[in-house]
């Protein structure tokens, strides 16, 4: 009688304490732990990190593919910026010194430059509007991140804990009408993203962008890192060429037709 008892009630206390520790994961307002976060990032002079990302496409029939890449992102605020990307078909790098550009394909052997004065969230604006060119977690290094990210959100929740890459994160949820998307900000005085990924809800087959970050620091970085010297052989092209493409983190052979 004890035993059936037992079995009876033990998945029940089950549920019960899994609801109670949902309740009360749901209790924090995802809002503002998402401030935290962009206040954080935004209060640094300096910061560099290491990415891994991986980018879903569907094909004309119906196929998900995704393809992978990592790199490393070094700024220094307000104006000073270096990303490298590194995948399968691409190893690009990209290098801002507050007054010109550069951008770098080592598998093209040519690189591309534009005078672009002021800081890295008027460069990345107009490197998006001038080549359609997107850069991994771009929105996460504007100065003004919050307000980017929350601009179309009509929903919000925090899911409650995680654990990216070793480290215990705050999971959040937001919901846009095109996209859902999902971050985990590393708990307590660094808050930190380690891991974001956005959904499309527009697209069968609902592909995602995932963009694992880590090797967080603030040491300050040296104004050499933010030099470009192009590479001896190398060519100079217009803006629309050959290492503006490379940027892209979907192959050149990528099929006609296939969406992001």
């Amino acid at each position: 009688m004890r035993s059936t008892t037992l079995r009876k009630i033990l998945p029940g206390m089950g549920t019960a304490l899994l609801l109670a520790a949902t309740s009360s994961a749901h209790a924090d307002d995802p809002a503002k732990i998402l401030k935290s976060m962009t206040d954080y990032l935004a209060g640094q002079k300096t910061m560099s990190a290491s990415f891994d990302s991986d980018i879903e496409i569907i094909t004309p029939e119906l196929q998900k593919i995704q393809f992978a890449s990592s790199g490393e992102i070094k700024m220094s605020r307000p104006d000073k910026l270096r990303v490298r990307r590194t995948g399968g078909y691409a190893d690009v790098e990209l290098v801002y010194d507050g007054k010109l550009i550069s951008i770098y394909g080592n598998n093209a052997k040519s690189y591309v430059q534009a005078d672009a004065p002021g800081t890295i969230d008027k460069m990345i604006d107009a490197l998006q509007a001038r080549s359609g060119t997107g850069m991994p977690g771009a929105d996460l290094l504007l100065s003004n991140a919050f307000d980017e990210l929350m601009a179309t959100v009509i929903e919000g929740k925090h899911i409650g804990q995680g654990v990216v890459d070793g480290v215990e994160c705050e999971h959040l949820a937001f919901r846009t009408p095109d996209t859902d998307w999902q971050i985990w900000i590393e708990a307590g005085a660094k808050p930190v993203p380690h891991k974001y990924v956005i959904t499309s809800k527009t697209l069968a087959g609902a592909p995602q962008y995932t963009l694992r970050i880590k090797d967080w620091k603030t040491d300050a970085l040296n104004a050499d890192v933010f030099a470009f010297v192009a590479p001896a052989g190398a060519t100079k092209v217009d803006l629309e060429g050959a290492a503006i493409a490379e940027f892209d983190e979907l192959p050149p052979g990528t099929p006609t037709g296939a969406k992001k």
